[in-house]
């Protein structure tokens, strides 16, 4: 029987709010990079007001990772962690040719209904 894909963010009834951030690697400091994504997921996850999130990456370094958290107050405070702000610098400085961060608030959810 199919499931769910486990990839795909499992978020609330809305609302809720997103946080959308586009990027294209510079390909710089691959294993660098790799470590502190691992840390900011595992971190991420422990934040108060953290719902889920998704994350996909092309090979041509496009990259998508959508966020999900209850209020903008705790996409502030994230934002705000002291480990989050070195990766932001760093990302700025190194891993990153272009991004963009947007915040929406989520009104409306749907999709196939889970198997599982």
């Amino acid at each position: 029987m199919p499931t769910r894909d486990p990839a795909i963010a499992r978020t609330p009834e809305p609302p809720y709010y997103a946080a959308i951030f586009t990027s294209r690697r510079t390909g710089e400091d691959e294993a660098g990079y790799a470590d502190m994504a691992a840390r900011l997921v595992e971190l991420a996850t422990r934040q108060p007001g953290f719902i889920d999130a998704e994350s996909t990456r092309g090979p041509n370094g496009l990259g998508i990772t959508v966020s999900y958290w209850e209020s903008e107050e705790a996409i502030a405070a994230w934002h705000d962690v002291a480990i989050h702000r070195i990766a932001q610098q760093l990302g700025k400085e190194r891993w990153y040719a272009d991004y963009e961060l947007r915040i929406a608030l989520v009104t409306r959810a749907y999709g196939k209904p889970s198997e599982d």
